[in-house]
């Protein structure tokens, strides 16, 4: 676990996935990409590692990924096939605040 700051940029450590975080939690936080923790954008991926079946749904650019209780959120910069978790907890994409009416 590690302490999050918004602007931090990471990579998946088992596919192509990068994300900015935007929002975070109070507390510690692990962010993970198809099963695996996210690494830092310096480091270098494990060429041994694979994806696993159960978590390729994929993460797609330019998408605000949230938790349910929306208490943090992260912006894919560059899509993968791994699914983004937080603390274990799977993130969807954030959907779009509907505007009012102008009637």
């Amino acid at each position: 676990m590690n302490m999050l700051k918004a602007g931090t940029r990471m990579k998946s450590a088992v596919c192509d996935a990068e994300v900015m975080v935007i929002k975070v939690p109070a507390g510690e936080c692990q962010l993970s990409c198809g099963g695996q923790p996210m690494i830092a954008m310096a480091a270098t991926r494990d060429a041994a590692a694979a994806l696993p079946a159960a978590e390729d749904n994929g993460c797609l650019v330019g998408k605000r990924y949230v938790d349910a209780a929306d208490t943090i959120e992260v912006l894919c910069t560059k899509g993968g096939k791994g699914a983004i978790r937080a603390n274990g907890q799977a993130l969807t994409v954030k959907q779009a605040k509907a505007l009012p009416s102008s009637d």
